[in-house]
């Protein structure tokens, strides 16, 4: 399993910071348009975005087999991650939404020890379950526990999907092909499909766009065009339980952005969460470190 390193850490937290800031943009959007709307121009403004830095970058386009056949999977397990989250706006609330979606911190090792026989170190599945501690302090509200609804359940189809995403961005990061071509490619097939599906199952209204467009150019150009490639660019730098865990402090950064834009008060629960989160973090690096001294200690008896 790749290592990580302190660019990966560094990326994958400016990541988590942009996705935290921009949630709250995200669900402001969905009072105005629908989700297909919402999912597909956000999309699109990632893809205006990326062209002129994957020109530059790239010196024109990769059209190889490999890079568009790893984009169109890439692009369409994404785009079907980011409808069920967007659907999931209509039923249930943002925190509990946050909470469920970062789920994917659990199902990364647990389908990298089902479907690649990768071992997970127990330290590392002691910090996931410690992070999901944390991640419930930060996002839950005790009384809504009870309230399963339909908004819920797509949360967590959301929630398997992202975990798909990153495990496949780790295994097509393995060979040397550019982040931003892969990033462009994955917003370029989400936002035809997104579309399409706008235009079928909705009806989008000039007016309500309008309305929405300061969250939708928060939305498509931060979170879509730079953190989403960030997060590429970061995973080849980082092993996959490693990037889903920092990657899950977006729910932190969430609440501390709403607190210092919004002046909203954290409670108490929430700062626990918060420190609680963090220190799964780092007891993450701490078994990564220890497991990497192991395979040292091995590798001069064989």
């Amino acid at each position: 399993m790749r290592r990580t390193k302190p660019q990966g850490v560094i990326l994958l937290l400016i990541t988590a910071i942009i996705w935290g800031s921009s949630f709250v943009a995200q669900s402001i959007g969905m009072q105005s348009i629908d989700a297909f709307t919402f999912t597909g121009i956000r999309t699109t403004l990632g893809v205006i975005f990326l062209f002129p830095f994957t020109l530059i970058i790239n010196k024109g386009f990769d059209l190889r087999g490999s890079t568009l056949k790893k984009g169109l999977i890439l692009g369409i397990v994404f785009s079907i991650a980011q409808n069920f989250q967007q659907f999931a706006f209509y039923y249930s609330t943002s925190g509990k939404i946050a909470f469920i979606t970062a789920f994917y911190m659990f199902f990364v090792p647990l389908f990298s020890v089902i479907f690649l026989k990768k071992k997970i170190a127990a330290l590392t599945w002691i910090s996931i379950f410690i992070g999901l501690i944390g991640l419930f302090l930060l996002c839950i509200n005790p009384a809504e526990l009870a309230n399963i609804n339909l908004g819920d359940i797509l949360a967590l189809i959301c929630a398997v999907f992202y975990a798909v995403q990153i495990m496949l961005i780790d295994k097509f990061t393995e060979k040397d092909i550019s982040g931003v071509q892969l990033s462009f490619m994955q917003f370029f097939v989400a936002a035809i499909i997104s579309i399409i599906a706008m235009f079928i199952f909705e009806r989008p209204v000039i007016a309500d766009i309008k309305t929405a467009a300061p969250s939708l150019l928060y939305s498509g150009i931060m979170s879509c065009g730079i953190a989403y490639t960030l997060q590429i660019l970061g995973q080849k730098k980082a092993s996959p339980v490693v990037a889903s865990l920092l990657m899950c402090l977006e729910s932190v950064f969430a609440v501390i952005s709403a607190a210092i834009v919004l002046h909203e008060n954290m409670l108490p629960r929430e700062l626990a969460g918060c420190l609680i989160m963090f220190g799964a973090i780092i007891l993450s690096q701490v078994s990564e470190s220890l497991s990497a001294k192991k395979q040292n200690q091995k590798q001069p008896q064989s």
